[in-house]
């Protein structure tokens, strides 16, 4: 299932927007009308498995990228620029990789590029057990504490508890089912001096998944690409500051 939103007019341009896990496509409300309204159409795909769309089981960053340049044939669209936080940043770098020419830009926002250490991968793993033992439950308890920023978890409770209710509507097996395919991403450090599309790289400053030193490797990788951090904004700055970060988009996209 996609949740779209057509330009009211115009050919301003086309935007893909790919959520974060293990959360849903729900996450990009906050941008999906300020993008329409300026005359941008904007889908975002929900990943295999959640909110009800059909289970892959085994498929990989590479698959879903397929399906989106397959996504963008079917829509008529020439290109796309493609954006995506955290999971949706290697399902972005992932795209370039193969289809760089439907790429109009990147933007990377809350994500790395480099693969997991063995440690990671180990809590991974342990993550997949847990969650299949346990429930989703234990999927929002583990991640919910890592997605803001202290300012959010002090005054904002109600997107605390909404995105709690968006991890739980997730199948245990289809959480599990992304982050196998988290763990299997390939390393794209080396993509990174490669890409060639204008890249907007967006990171909360309070980010402690993926921190600012790591977004400022990137930019400091992918050639004239642009970094932006957002103050009080933790993993999932599209939410915690929605003014800043659709501002940031916009600028970015009516520079294309």
């Amino acid at each position: 299932m996609l949740t779209f939103t057509g330009a009211a007019g115009g050919d301003s341009g086309n935007v893909i927007l790919l959520h974060a896990f293990p959360i849903s496509a729900e996450m990009w409300e906050p941008q999906l009308a300020p993008l329409a309204e300026s005359g941008y159409r904007v889908i975002a795909p929900a990943v295999y498995g959640f909110e009800s769309t059909p289970s892959r089981p085994g498929w990989s960053m590479e698959d879903y990228a397929r399906d989106l340049a397959r996504l963008i044939e079917a829509l008529g669209w020439t290109n796309a620029t493609v954006a995506g936080l955290s999971m949706g940043g290697y399902q972005a770098l992932a795209f370039y990789r193969l289809y760089p020419e439907l790429t109009a830009s990147l933007v990377l926002c809350d994500t790395r590029a480099n693969d997991d250490s063995p440690e990671v991968l180990a809590g991974r793993q342990d993550f997949r057990k847990a969650v299949m033992e346990k429930g989703s439950e234990e999927a929002a308890a583990r991640m919910l504490p890592n997605f803001f920023s202290k300012e959010t978890y002090a005054s904002n409770l109600s997107l605390v508890e909404k995105t709690r209710e968006s991890i739980v509507r997730q199948t245990p097996a289809d959480i599990s089912e992304a982050m196998r395919a988290i763990a299997e991403r390939g390393d794209s450090t080396e993509l990174l001096t490669e890409i060639t599309c204008p890249t907007l790289i967006i990171n909360g400053i309070d980010d402690r998944v993926t921190t600012t030193e790591t977004a400022a490797t990137m930019h400091a990788l992918i050639p004239g690409s642009k970094l932006e951090l957002i103050p009080e904004a933790g993993h999932l700055s599209n939410l915690e500051q929605p003014a800043i970060f659709n501002g940031i988009l916009l600028e970015h996209l009516q520079s294309l």
